[in-house]
């Protein structure tokens, strides 16, 4: 990745992240710390990877998106805005009434979304089926999915990454936020998913362990995922729970937090 590539996809998670911060402090609360954590892996997914169209968001051939971890869903909001999916006028009704962005992802509310998501767990076996699916169909599109830690600790991720590796379903690329922490502490606490990397490979899959705040290494592995065969891949994404915002970063509180706009203007200020 040539420099200036390079700095274009770092103004873009960087926007993400400003977007995430005036979205939530608007609402006045919200999931701060899982919606900044993905916002340089979502830079490189929808400004230099997917293959998706915000003119016609349903194609047939798009390359498929499930956040299983739903609660990001304004990290998503904010990339599927950016792209041209919907007016970023749209970001300041997050979570309101009638609103057409939901705390956790909607596929029959918001452009762009493939599958509505929240119940830890279930987005990722959708994803395998979709996977398979595009397997039995001979389907050229990659599907992409994003799962957390603290999703990791349910026995409905399992299942989907046995049938996976199982069944080779190499158009799946799934990622790992591993920022280790959760709603009721730190995952080591809470029950350790630990050693991920050797669990994943145990299931069959192809895996890889980056840093989740590194584009170039993001890019990389997310390359390498694309040209490997036989086998779904796994990257775990190396994070820190609220990324750039100094009073969520690294916080376990950060999951759902009230916000003002004074916080979130101090801290845009920082990433600027």
């Amino acid at each position: 990745m040539d420099k200036q590539h390079q700095e274009t996809l770092e103004a873009k998670a960087k926007q993400i992240r400003i977007h995430i911060l005036e979205s939530i402090a608007h609402l006045g609360v919200g999931h701060v710390g899982g919606s900044l954590s993905i916002a340089d892996v979502l830079a490189v997914l929808y400004f230099d990877v997917l293959n998706i169209d915000p003119k016609d968001p349903k194609k047939p051939d798009r390359d498929r998106f499930v956040l299983s971890k739903g609660h990001g869903g304004p990290a998503v909001y904010a990339a599927l805005a950016m792209r041209g999916f919907f007016p970023t006028d749209w970001l300041k009704t997050l979570n309101a009434p009638n609103t057409n962005l939901p705390s956790h992802t909607d596929k029959n509310k918001t452009p762009g979304v493939d599958m509505t998501t929240g119940s830890l767990g279930q987005g990722f076996s959708v994803s395998v089926g979709m996977a398979k699916a595009a397997q039995l169909d001979k389907s050229p599109f990659k599907i992409y999915s994003i799962i957390s830690d603290g999703e990791s600790e349910e026995g409905q991720i399992w299942e989907a990454a046995m049938f996976a590796g199982n069944h080779k379903l190499d158009t799946l690329i799934a990622f790992t936020d591993y920022n280790k922490m959760q709603i009721d502490g730190t995952v080591n606490d809470v029950n350790d998913p630990a050693p991920l990397d050797e669990k994943w490979r145990a299931f069959k899959w192809h895996v890889q362990v980056v840093n989740g705040h590194d584009i170039p290494a993001i890019k990389e592995a997310i390359v390498q995922a694309q040209n490997h065969k036989g086998a779904p891949s796994m990257i775990i994404l190396d994070t820190i729970k609220g990324k750039g915002a100094f009073f969520a970063e690294g916080q376990v509180g950060s999951h759902n937090m009230p916000v003002t706009k004074e916080q979130a203007e101090e801290a845009i200020k920082g990433l600027k």
